[in-house]
């Protein structure tokens, strides 16, 4: 007889909802976390759309230490010189359901954890999970420092750079391309300060997304989150571009946080942590195989991510795998059958969700954005030429319009233009 129903490997957003669904259903649950509280090794700072953490706490705005639910989103296209943003605020950013909130992952983390522990779930912290127990080809549970830990069921939920994942599903090493390092500071503030200058109400804040001058023109972008009494400010750049920049990534984020756009939104705040992480940014195309005999694989495990640059997806998709793995974990159980055919009913779940759905949709996007690198440098001076063409005004006779606009784009190549504006289209 196995020492659990199952074990859960890492106590992230999909490792612990996972750990609490299964408690819930009365099932013996494990989870086992590096870390030496969860969320110790995740990124602090990020958003949370609420439609899938709904399905599983009803009531998580009222009842959890969210941050500010986000009522406006910025997007910038920023040049050395200039910065261009659209800033878009909705009613329908307030509507149940519709609404993201920002959240600490270091405070958040230990919210669900504590969730999941209430329900029944044991966690143990502070010991990393070398290896797994194989008979044959099944997955019976974990080596976890000194002690075997066998279980009918093995979740992995271990983030991005798991080493699990290949000795139980066969999962590639990602490629270089497809991988991006994420650096991220908690920079503190007045709460009254971050509304002042991010024009929010009370209880509200942002969303920003950087395209450009941020990376230094490298794939990749830049991000800023509004907390409470903090900004969430980050640079993500994919590894296989950084090896040939003329900057590390640290001094990326240093120039960052001095340019014109950024410095006088962080001015005054202090530096109170600073983190990095690696991010999935392949796609549809990353996601490994999801289950095997006696094991399933979810969240950044699973390579479950997306960045289609106006947006950036993760936590909702961990959320919704972690939910869906306990529900297939269950019903494996109760049928007394964990084999993989059995277990393969969590592919199922996802594939008729929005987790698989979306990856399956924008899948050729990825590859839109390493080819097209033109959005990190050539179209962000363009939008500055235009811009300037139209507003700077120094008493000299004046172009048409259309002139104005048409010289930068000419500068780029109207076919080249027209040609990314379809590939992108084609894309999403």
């Amino acid at each position: 007889m196995a020492d659990f129903d199952v074990i859960v490997v890492g106590a992230g957003y999909a490792g612990t909802v996972a750990a609490y669904e299964l408690a819930k259903a009365g099932k013996s649950v494990l989870v086992v976390e590096r870390g030496n509280y969860a969320g110790a090794k995740n990124m602090t700072g990020g958003r949370i759309y609420s439609h899938s953490l709904k399905k599983v706490f009803p009531n998580f705005e009222q009842d959890s230490p969210v941050e500010r639910r986000i009522t406006h989103e910025r997007i910038s296209l920023m040049d050395p010189e200039a910065n261009f943003t659209i800033d878009f605020t909705s009613k329908a950013f307030k509507q149940e359901g519709q609404d993201s909130y920002s959240v600490l992952s270091a405070v958040y983390d230990q919210w669900l954890a504590e969730q999941a522990e209430e329900a029944g779930a044991e966690i143990i912290y502070g010991i990393p999970v070398e290896d797994l127990i194989m008979e044959g080809d099944s997955v019976k549970g974990v080596i976890a420092g000194e002690d075997s830990l066998t279980a009918d069921i093995t979740i992995l939920a271990d983030g991005v750079n798991s080493l699990l994942t290949a000795k139980a599903v066969g999962a590639k090493k990602p490629k270089p391309s497809e991988i991006a390092v994420g650096v991220k500071e908690l920079i503190e503030l007045p709460s009254g300060v971050i509304e002042d200058r991010f024009l929010c109400n009370p209880g509200e804040g942002a969303a920003w997304l950087f395209a450009g001058d941020a990376t230094h023109g490298h794939i990749g972008g830049g991000f800023m989150y509004t907390n409470k009494d903090s900004i969430s400010l980050g640079l993500v750049a994919t590894i296989s571009d950084l090896t040939g920049a003329t900057r590390p990534i640290y001094q990326m984020m240093e120039d960052f946080k001095k340019h014109p756009a950024v410095a006088p939104l962080v001015r005054g705040g202090k530096v109170v942590e600073y983190s990095g992480h690696m991010v999935s940014e392949g796609g549809y195309a990353m996601v490994p195989k999801l289950v095997a005999n006696g094991c399933m694989v979810t969240g950044d495990a699973a390579m479950l991510c997306m960045n289609l640059g106006y947006c950036v997806r993760g936590m909702d998709f961990a959320v919704a795998s972690g939910q869906m793995a306990a529900q297939a974990a269950v019903e494996a159980l109760d049928a007394g059958s964990v084999d993989e055919a059995s277990l393969h009913r969590y592919v199922d779940l996802l594939e008729n969700s929005f987790v698989l759905r979306e990856l399956k949709q924008y899948r050729r996007f990825p590859h839109f954005m390493e080819s097209t690198t033109r959005i990190f440098k050539e179209y962000p001076a363009m939008v500055k030429e235009i811009m300037n063409s139209m507003f700077v005004v120094d008493g000299k006779p004046a172009d048409p319009l259309k002139k104005k606009i048409m010289n930068p784009v000419k500068e780029v190549g109207v076919t080249t233009v027209l040609k990314d504006a379809m590939g992108g289209m084609k894309a999403l």
